[in-house]
């Protein structure tokens, strides 16, 4: 016998595929997700085996009774097997005496047919209904029906038919017959029927149930075949009507009691779906009749014990085929005689409510679940089904009563599977900026020690070439052959003192010496010193008067001159040049930008390099933008840019944007990034280096 507290449907966790199915499918709610695991909640569980049977991983354990049953037989009392009326749907193709004499050969003492125990319950409907007119009755037959009614409505457990199941009553027949020392094992397709067996009020009439799966399994263990075995007839008392029990509605008709439809005194209602809507209506009074009759399956001959995946109406006809016949061959005056013995058998049984109901949550409760999954509005509740229940509602529901998790949802899911993604692809793009960047800090590290080596070896030597070179130039006469060549060398050892500079300055690891600085101030005092040409047009727009910011005015008057500088060289034929400043709480922005021929998209991701220009041999050093990038980057302000030099895509031109934060850090770092392209994101372009 399985043990009370052995749950008769567990997870195979290695299995389940959490596809959510098994929620979908059982009609109590007993599938509780945790940790993406499909966890059955044995207390709450009414083993109606809908989980097991939909199940395509079977990944669903059902409690096994074989070995109880091995050892019953190896005790060697007198063991009855008693088997369900809905073995033709599992036996196909195989006659009765054969299957009895397979049992037999088990080792079981008495092989008996459960019809007839659901031939004097059906008796019993009868007279119940015949002396109580006035009152209104559940059927239980169906083990998983009357844990349901126990478990979910406690306040109908009065309504429950006191009379026990076919099972227990062919048990109790049986006793009467052959004396209380027999042992009873049940067999047939409902999980359910193990729970029976162990439940407190009948728990001494039945003393374990096998399924039909475990049936087969025996025999193969002991290696019992058709076809060695000797065939044999069941033992009495025999079966008639009662074989219709597995059959939707089969117990109104052994009871001989019509479902009238205009009468409405009884409804049949099977299916995991159908009869929870039935008992539902039935509590709140809809359902005005004398007798409903539930089972939880479609009928027992869809039991969740099958083996035999055979539809439904196949099945219904073995069922139906083989009562036709039996009924055919059946004494039917002995039949009416053990019915009139059998029929004072004590078959009444009490019923005791199992309360597992949950609070439902509040209104505000199930918003804010709804909410945790992205439901803010009506229309953002799909009511797919994909989590198992009907509607999103019901989710939240299940959430707050600990059954179900937000991950469940899979539009959800999907959602913010796509938003990670996307914080992936960001966070890979910048990794990728992060490494370009941390080699061009390592090749500006490298360049800027030997730029400095060189500039020191270099600036002594100059010095005195630049010192004699002069002096040459002030002692020769004004007609003198060598003046021309001199003051070529003054030229030229002049701009190797400007080179010399440069490289000294790109070497040096400057500090900020911040303090409040107008920037508003700042542009337009440049603005005034900028060289006027009439082919060349200034616009200065400044779109906030309050610009104050904690800048070296100094280093920030290089940067802007710098990127003024190569915006006038961009436009040799003239343009407009425009300087627009603007501010927000946080950061002040300076943007230059000139109508020149823009910068070719093959060299945008090199504008930043050292010593890299556009420029003609000897009109600049290549050091302007690279210098102005690091004062930038040591104000923790960004160097931005933005160019077009597809004449067909629109107006050509370059403009830079300078970024500055209005509050100065308290800690000032050395130049060791330089931008890429990249790294500056996609809208972000650049001038040629100066």
């Amino acid at each position: 016998m399985t043990a009370p507290d052995t749950p008769l449907v567990s997870t195979i966790k290695e299995r389940c595929r959490v596809c959510f199915t098994c929620v979908r499918e059982c009609p109590a709610k007993a599938i509780r997700i945790v940790d993406q695991q499909a966890d059955v909640v044995s207390e709450r569980c009414i083993a109606c085996g809908n989980c097991v049977r939909v199940c395509s991983q079977d990944a669903k354990r059902v409690a096994r009774d074989t070995e109880p049953v091995e050892q019953l037989l190896a005790d060697s009392p007198p063991v009855a097997a008693i088997i369900a009326p809905s073995w033709p749907a599992e036996f196909t193709g195989l006659d009765h005496e054969r299957l009895v004499g397979m049992i037999r050969a088990l080792g079981f003492t008495f092989v008996c047919e459960v019809s007839f125990g659901a031939d004097l319950v059906a008796a019993k409907y009868r007279y119940l209904l015949e002396e109580h007119p006035d009152r209104r009755f559940i059927a239980t037959s169906c083990p998983a029906i009357v844990s349901y009614v126990e478990r979910y409505h406690p306040e109908i457990v009065g309504a429950l038919a006191p009379i026990v199941s076919p099972m227990i009553a062919s048990a109790r027949v049986l006793r009467k017959r052959f004396g209380a020392g027999l042992r009873v094992v049940f067999i047939g397709p409902c999980i359910a029927k193990k729970g029976e067996s162990a439940c407190d009020p009948v728990q001494d009439d039945v003393d374990t149930a096998l399924t039909f799966a475990e049936l087969r399994e025996l025999f193969e263990t002991h290696g019992i075949t058709a076809d060695a075995t000797e065939p044999s007839d069941f033992d009495p008392p025999h079966g008639g009507y009662g074989g219709l029990f597995p059959i939707s509605r089969g117990m109104l008709q052994a009871a001989h009691i019509e479902e009238d439809l205009a009468a409405g005194e009884v409804v049949a209602a099977d299916g995991h779906a159908e009869f929870i809507d039935a008992i539902r209506e039935f509590q709140s009074g809809d359902l005005e009749v004398q007798l409903l009759e539930c089972l939880c399956c479609n009928g027992c001959i869809m039991g969740p014990g099958f083996t035999d995946n055979a539809p439904l109406f196949r099945r219904r006809a073995s069922v139906s085929r083989y009562v036709r016949e039996r009924l055919g061959k059946i004494d039917r005056s002995q039949w009416k005689r053990d019915l009139a013995e059998y029929v004072q058998c004590d078959l009444a049984r009490a019923y005791h409510t199992n309360d597992q109901r949950v609070r439902t949550p509040s209104n505000d409760e199930i918003e804010e679940a709804l909410r945790r999954m992205g439901k803010r509005e009506p229309r953002d509740e799909l009511n797919c089904g994909a989590c198992g229940y009907e509607t999103c509602r019901e989710h939240a529901i299940a959430i707050l009563k600990g059954l179900a998790e937000s991950e469940m949802c899979l539009p959800f899911t999907i959602e913010e599977l796509r938003n990670k993604c996307d914080e992936l692809k960001l966070s890979n793009e910048q990794l990728a900026s992060t490494q370009e960047a941390l080699m061009q800090s390592e090749k500006l590290a490298s360049m800027g020690q030997l730029a400095a080596g060189i500039a020191h070896e270099v600036n002594n030597p100059l010095g005195t070439v630049l010192m004699l070179s002069h002096l040459l130039l002030e002692e020769s006469s004004a007609d003198s052959a060598q003046r021309e060549d001199l003051q070529l060398m003054v030229s030229e050892a002049d701009r190797c003192k400007k080179i010399v500079s440069g490289l000294l300055q790109f070497a040096r690891k400057n500090k900020v010496d911040a303090e409040a600085v107008d920037v508003y101030t700042l542009v337009e005092r440049m603005t005034r010193a900028l060289p006027k040409r009439n082919e060349l047009r200034i616009e200065v727009i400044h779109e906030s008067r309050s610009l104050l910011a904690e800048i070296d005015n100094d280093q920030i008057v290089q940067v802007v001159t710098n990127l003024v500088s190569n915006a006038i060289a961009a436009m040799p034929d003239g343009g407009t040049l425009t300087l627009r400043t603007r501010g927000t709480d946080d950061d002040v922005f300076i943007a230059v930008t000139d109508t020149g021929v823009g910068i070719p998209e093959e060299i945008r991701g090199k504008v930043f390099e050292p010593f890299f220009t556009t420029k003609s041999a000897g009109e600049g050093t290549g050091l302007g933008l690279s210098v102005s990038y690091g004062i930038v980057k040591m104000h923790h302000g960004d160097l931005r840019f933005e160019s077009n030099a597809d004449p067909q895509a629109g107006p050509t031109g370059t403009t830079f944007t300078v970024r500055l934060p209005r509050q100065r850090r308290a800690t000032q770092n050395a130049v060791t990034l330089a931008p890429t392209t990249k790294g500056q994101g996609q809208d972000a372009q650049a001038n040629p280096a100066g």
